[in-house]
């Protein structure tokens, strides 16, 4: 039984959304765990302060674990900012995509 070319792109389509869902699915689980993983830092950062007493990034004293934690908090950040760009081309993408499939 062979499917007519209609079936077939209607078929590539729905494939096409549903790894498209499957992906945002990842996005978003990969947020959630950055914005996780900065309030732990930011934690981690203030315990360090007070432990030293130094609030202060630009002090002689400031605590070098504190310095690099600030750091990896800023690069995840980042690189959930990069997600969260991905995570809306994506949307788009599905819209316009669950859009034509409803018109065809």
């Amino acid at each position: 039984m062979r499917l007519s070319q209609i079936e077939r792109l209607q078929r590539s389509r729905e494939f096409e959304i549903s790894y498209g869902r499957l992906r945002m699915q990842q996005i978003e689980t990969m947020i959630s765990d950055f914005e996780r993983q900065c309030a732990d830092l930011e934690q981690q950062i203030k315990a360090e302060e007070v432990r030293v007493r130094v609030a202060d990034p630009s002090h002689f004293a400031y605590p070098m674990y504190a310095r690099a934690a600030r750091e990896r908090r800023a690069k995840i950040q980042a690189s959930a900012e990069i997600l969260k760009s991905e995570l809306s081309k994506l949307r788009f993408e599905r819209d316009e995509a669950v859009n034509q499939s409803s018109a065809a």
